[in-house]
């Protein structure tokens, strides 16, 4: 318990975005030793994690160099998804690709409905995380409505895309299907969950400028970053591909 309080003091006097980055390779690393051991599979359970993942960390706002406003955290793990389902569609094909979006959106559903009802349970008089998980697993359900639409419809989107500048390009070119696939989903993601979260789906909608410079390109930027720092990974999954 002391190395982790020690582990957690130590990095948060590290810079922000230094911070990012190493969150960033470690997932995109954890996504090739992933596809390594177990293969498919693997690919579907990190993806599963990462979900659940992304859902609670984006209730967490930091401070970053390039935007005046706090930005959510979730950003690295929601787009290291979509180099899962690249890596997917490049070597397993489009269904198996398909097949990982839907592991991804029932585990979050299954998640959230599980801790539904363990925080239904009437807690002890000696129990201390009752609040705590009701904080983080009780979220306004506009967010979780727009979380999960905002998913699903990007994350096929991206499936799609790919596989549709794969056969364009003759299956050249994979640097460009791997960006463009991901840099268009990503606006599709933050565009969808913040129309719904703010303004359609909010009893008290913000104003649709304010939407568009916070929180649809408020993120989009480290996106965009993402998207190309992820290229490599896709290169080398080919290396790390299982031997069966």
């Amino acid at each position: 318990m002391d190395f982790f309080i020690s582990l957690t003091s130590y990095l948060g006097m590290l810079n922000t975005f230094v911070l990012w980055l190493i969150m960033l390779f470690f997932c995109f690393f954890s996504i090739l030793i992933f596809l390594k051991l177990f293969g498919i599979v693997g690919l579907y359970v990190y993806s599963a994690l990462a979900v659940i993942g992304g859902n609670i960390q984006v209730l967490k706002q930091v401070d970053f160099f390039y935007s005046p406003e706090p930005v959510a955290l979730g950003t690295v793990l929601f787009a290291s998804t979509f180099l899962c389902t690249d890596i997917l569609s490049e070597h397993f094909g489009r269904e198996k690709a398909n097949k990982n979006v839907l592991i991804g959106f029932v585990s979050f559903l299954f998640m959230t409905i599980i801790m539904l009802i363990t925080i239904g349970f009437n807690p002890s008089t000696d129990d201390w995380a009752q609040e705590s998980l009701s904080n983080i697993f009780t979220p306004l359900s506009r967010f979780f409505i727009a979380s999960m639409i905002a998913y699903l419809l990007s994350q096929y989107f991206d499936v799609w895309i790919y596989n549709f500048l794969k056969k364009l390009t003759i299956n050249k070119y994979l640097w460009l299907r791997n960006n463009l696939s991901t840099i268009l989903s990503s606006l599709i993601d933050n565009t969808i969950f913040s129309l719904l979260a703010w303004i359609i789906l909010n009893p008290n909608p913000e104003f649709l400028y304010k939407v568009i410079t916070t929180y649809i390109l408020g993120t989009y930027f480290l996106r965009i970053l993402i998207a190309l720092i992820d290229t490599p990974f896709l290169y080398l999954s080919k290396l790390f591909l299982p031997k069966k």
